[in-house]
């Protein structure tokens, strides 16, 4: 059992997300699922969010198989991929908003992405979230599984 955020009151024990209720009058703790929290409430929300995407794209940058898949100016890319993981984790439907249905294979398909891309991306991904995000390792993990379909079903050219 982890807690989430720094949170007394949330906590992540495999995978699932609870809650801490506190009787004040027994004194007595009970844990009960939270189906109602969103990945993106647990992470701390937008602040959570953009630190860890602020840190993310120098590593993408110097990387020496991604970095030249990324235009120069990285802002633009950066706000597109706050809105989508704020709308991936269940928060707000930035990115739908803006730009419609997310597609994001049909997005990618203009870029050759191999396995080793989408290791690399998750790779630097895992390093901003140890580096950013103040979240507890469980946490971190689940994130990274989370994230691990769509960066391999970006995968569109072989080895």
């Amino acid at each position: 059992m982890q807690l989430i955020n720094n949170n007394p009151a949330l906590v992540t024990m495999r995978g699932f997300f609870y809650v801490i209720i506190l009787n004040t009058y027994t004194m007595e703790m009970k844990l009960t699922m939270n189906r109602n929290i969103s990945l993106y409430e647990a992470i701390g929300g937008a602040e959570t969010l953009r630190r860890i995407v602020e840190s993310f794209y120098p590593k993408v940058q110097a990387h020496e198989l991604l970095g030249p898949l990324f235009p120069e100016n990285i802002i633009p890319v950066m706000e597109k991929q706050i809105m989508f993981l704020t709308q991936f984790f269940g928060g707000p439907t930035l990115f739908s908003d803006e730009y419609g249905h997310p597609m994001m294979r049909a997005r990618h398909m203009p870029f050759p992405i191999t396995p080793k891309h989408a290791e690399a991306w998750l790779d630097c991904m895992k390093r901003a979230l140890q580096e950013a995000s103040g979240l507890d390792e469980e946490l971190q993990a689940y994130i990274i599984e989370r994230l691990s379909g769509p960066a391999n079903h970006f995968v569109n050219t072989p080895e």
